[in-house]
C-alpha cells in the first residue's frame, strides 16, 4: 500500500488561454521538451503553419527552395506561400510534416493549431483527405487561409474574396462531418479602424463568421513586414513597418468581438488572437516585452470576460518577433530576448493558468483520461516537505507517458523515461522553510494519436497507471 494519499484531478480551462506560435516562414520548428524546459508549462496549443497547393508543379517543394534563385523583393512574392508543405492529403502519406511535429506537441500534453493556407480551387476530395488527417490527433484548431482580408497570401490571388469566403464555408462543412474533433478558427481583419461600424468585407465574410467555430484576428501591436528584405529605420522612405499602441489594439479586437457577435445574431463564440506581438524591430527588444505585458494586464483587468486566449507569435524567429533570436550561425540555437522572461511570468500567471479541480481518492490500477489540454483527468499527491529539498526525483517501472507538476513547473516522462528529477523545480522557487506541495500528474497519449476504434476515441485517450511511482525527497546531501 502507497504511503501517499491519492486523489482525483480535472485539469480545466484558464481565464485566458495561452498558445504559442512554433515554425513558420520566419524560423523552424522547436522541439517542444527544449520549449518546456525554457519555459516551465506546457501551452493550450502549439500554433503550426503550413501550405497546401497541390494543384502547381512546384508543390510540394517549399517554394523558397524550389526557387531560390528567384528576383523576389517581399516575402509573398512566389507562387504560392512560403510556409513548410502540407504531406499528407490526397496525394501524400502522413509520415511527414505537419504530423511528426503534431505528435510531438501532443505527447507534451498541448492540442495542435494547425495554420494551412491552402488552393481555393482544390477539390473536395483532396478536403476531405485532410479532414481524414486530422481525425485521430483529438481537439484540433484549424486556421484556413488566415488574414483572408489581406492581399498577400497566394489563395487571395486565385480567387475574388466572396469565393474566399466560400471556400472556408465549404471546407469548414466538411470539417464537421468528416473531423468533428476539428475546430475551425476564422482569422479575418475585422474592426480595424474605431470609427468604423462593420467588420473588413463584412458581406463576404459574415456567412463565414456564423458557420466557424472561432472568431479571430492576428494583432501585432508592431509589426515590420518588409523583413527580410529591408531594416526598419527612422528614415526609411517606404515606410514597411508599423507601431500602435497597446490600447488601440485591445480596443480594435475587442470592438472585432463585439461586431463578429452582431453578424451572429447575439450569440457569442470563443474569440482569440492567432498571432499576437510587438516586433522588436520597430520597437526595440525592450520596448516590446513592456508592451506585451501591458496588453495581458489590460485583459487582467478587464471585468468582461470576453476573449478566450491568445497564440505569441513565435517562440524562435529568425527577425525580431521571437521569444529568442535564431543564432545566425546554428539554427538549432536560440538567443533569449527579454521579452521570454517577461512572457514567462505572464504563462505562470494563475489568470492564464488551467484550473485545476481536485476530485475524491483514488485507488491503484487508475484509468486516466485525456480529452484536450483543458479537459484531462489526472492524479493529484500531497507531499510534506521539511525544507528546501536537496533531492527529489521520482522513479517509474512501466513505459508510461506522463505530464507532471510541483511547485510550478512542469516535466514530461516519455515511455522510455524511467526517472524524472524534479528539483528545477525549486531552483527558481526555493522553499523557504516548511511546504505542503502537490504533484500532479496527467497522460496525453504516448503515440501523439488518439485510437479510433474505442467508443469515444476521437475525443479522449486513455491510459492505466497500475501503481504509484517511487518518490524520493530528501533535505540534505547524501554525504555532508
Amino acid at each position: 500500500m502507497s504511503e501517499y494519499k491519492v486523489y482525483s484531478v480535472h485539469m480545466g480551462k484558464a481565464k485566458c488561454a495561452l498558445d504559442l506560435g512554433d515554425g513558420s516562414e520566419r524560423g523552424e520548428y522547436v522541439d517542444q521538451d527544449y520549449i518546456l524546459h525554457k519555459l516551465g508549462r506546457p501551452h493550450r496549443s502549439i500554433s503550426l503553419m503550413y501550405c497546401y497547393y497541390p494543384l502547381d508543379k512546384e508543390f510540394p517543394g517549399r517554394i523558397s527552395e524550389v526557387m531560390k534563385d528567384a528576383d523576389v523583393k517581399f516575402q509573398w512574392d512566389y507562387p504560392y506561400d512560403d510556409y513548410f508543405t502540407y504531406k499528407g492529403g490526397l496525394e501524400g502519406d502522413r509520415n511527414g510534416e505537419p504530423f511528426t511535429c503534431m505528435r510531438d506537441v501532443r505527447r507534451h500534453g498541448q492540442d495542435v493549431t494547425l495554420t494551412l493556407t491552402i488552393d481555393p480551387n482544390v477539390s473536395d476530395e483532396q478536403l476531405i483527405a485532410i479532414a481524414e488527417d486530422l481525425r485521430t490527433f483529438g481537439r484540433v484548431f484549424l486556421r484556413v487561409n488566415h488574414e483572408a482580408t489581406g492581399n498577400w497570401f497566394s489563395f487571395t490571388k486565385r480567387t475574388t474574396y466572396q469565393g474566399v469566403a466560400d471556400f472556408y464555408c465549404r471546407f469548414n462543412k466538411i470539417l464537421h462531418e468528416k473531423a468533428p474533433n476539428v475546430q475551425t478558427v476564422l482569422c479575418i481583419g475585422g474592426i480595424e479602424d474605431p470609427n468604423a461600424t462593420e467588420i473588413i468585407m463584412e458581406k463576404e465574410f459574415s456567412q463565414a463568421v456564423r458557420e466557424t467555430d472561432i472568431w479571430s484576428v492576428d494583432k501585432y501591436m508592431a509589426l515590420h513586414w518588409g523583413w527580410p528584405f529591408d531594416v526598419a529605420l527612422k528614415t526609411s522612405e517606404n515606410r514597411t513597418f508599423k507601431r500602435d499602441t497597446v490600447e488601440n489594439t485591445y480596443k480594435l479586437t475587442k470592438m472585432s468581438y463585439d461586431r463578429f457577435k452582431v453578424i451572429n445574431g447575439g450569440e457569442s463564440k470563443p474569440m482569440v488572437m492567432s498571432e499576437f506581438n510587438a516586433d522588436g524591430d520597430v520597437t526595440g527588444a525592450y520596448d516590446q516585452a513592456v508592451m506585451v505585458k501591458g496588453f495581458c494586464d489590460m485583459l487582467k483587468a478587464d471585468p468582461e470576460e470576453w476573449f478566450s486566449g491568445f497564440t505569441f507569435y513565435q517562440f524562435r524567429d529568425r527577425g525580431r518577433l521571437g521569444l529568442e533570436i535564431e543564432d545566425p550561425n546554428n539554427q538549432n540555437v536560440g538567443i533569449e530576448q527579454p521579452v521570454l522572461q517577461t512572457y514567462k511570468e505572464i504563462l505562470h500567471d494563475d489568470f492564464f493558468k488551467p484550473e485545476m479541480t481536485k476530485g475524491g481518492e483514488v485507488s491503484f490500477p487508475a484509468k486516466l483520461r485525456w480529452g484536450s489540454s483543458e479537459d484531462a483527468e489526472g492524479l493529484e499527491i500531497p507531499l510534506h516537505f521539511d525544507s528546501d529539498p536537496h533531492f527529489c526525483e521520482v522513479t517509474f517501472d512501466d513505459e508510461s507517458n506522463l505530464m507532471m507538476e510541483i511547485n510550478g513547473k512542469w516535466f514530461y516522462k516519455s515511455p522510455k523515461a524511467k526517472v524524472i528529477d524534479l528539483m528545477s523545480a525549486f531552483y527558481e522557487k526555493p522553499l523557504n522553510g516548511a511546504a505542503d506541495l502537490t504533484l500532479r500528474i496527467f497522460a496525453p497519449p504516448a503515440s501523439g494519436e488518439n485510437d479510433l476504434s474505442i467508443e469515444d476515441g476521437m475525443f479522449n485517450s486513455y491510459q492505466t497507471i497500475e501503481k504509484l511511482p517511487k518518490i524520493r525527497i530528501e533535505f540534505e546531501p547524501v554525504e555532508a
